[in-house]
């Protein structure tokens, strides 16, 4: 088994943000206010199966349940002329820590420009939330470009480790 290096990212002010935006009117992205375990679920295979995301694969739909209806925890989706391009989590911690918990298109969407402009909705969101800080964690088993998105973004490496 391979080496699997994790990056921590945070960002501790808004005005830290660079924002990049999609001019494609066909692009947008909405909050799922009505909470659907089942969506959750989808999202996370639809996005994360091209990247071997496991943390979650094997949870009952109790665990499924008992996560998305937390109330630290929100579900945004990109959507494409209707389809879905891809979708973030946001998870507020006691601390008002904003976590981007998942986040990704999905791989028909992969390159066309939309995940800097996705970004920028999931850090405005945080921000909007009241968040005292937005962080994030990306490892070598995400999209080779994912830790340059979030730096473009203006978000700032603070720990790097490997396991």
């Amino acid at each position: 088994m391979s080496v699997v290096t994790i990056t921590y990212l945070e960002m501790t002010s808004a005005a830290e943000l660079r924002p990049r935006f999609c001019a494609d009117s066909r692009f947008g992205v909405r909050e799922a206010v009505v909470r659907q375990w089942h969506l959750n679920r989808f999202l996370y295979s639809l996005v994360g199966g091209s990247w071997e995301w496991t943390d979650k694969q094997s949870w009952s739909d109790e665990q499924w349940q008992s996560y998305v209806h937390s109330d630290g925890l929100r579900t945004f989706l990109a959507f494409f002329e209707g389809a879905i391009a891809g979708y973030y989590e946001l998870r507020r911690d006691e601390m008002a820590a904003v976590e981007i918990a998942y986040f990704g298109l999905a791989p028909e969407f992969i390159g066309r420009g939309f995940g800097g402009a996705l970004l920028t909705d999931a850090l405005q969101r945080a921000w909007a939330w009241d968040a005292r800080r937005v962080w994030v964690h990306t490892c070598t088993r995400d999209h080779p470009a994912a830790v340059k998105n979030y730096q473009a973004r203006g978000m700032v490496v603070y720990d790097v480790k490997e396991a």
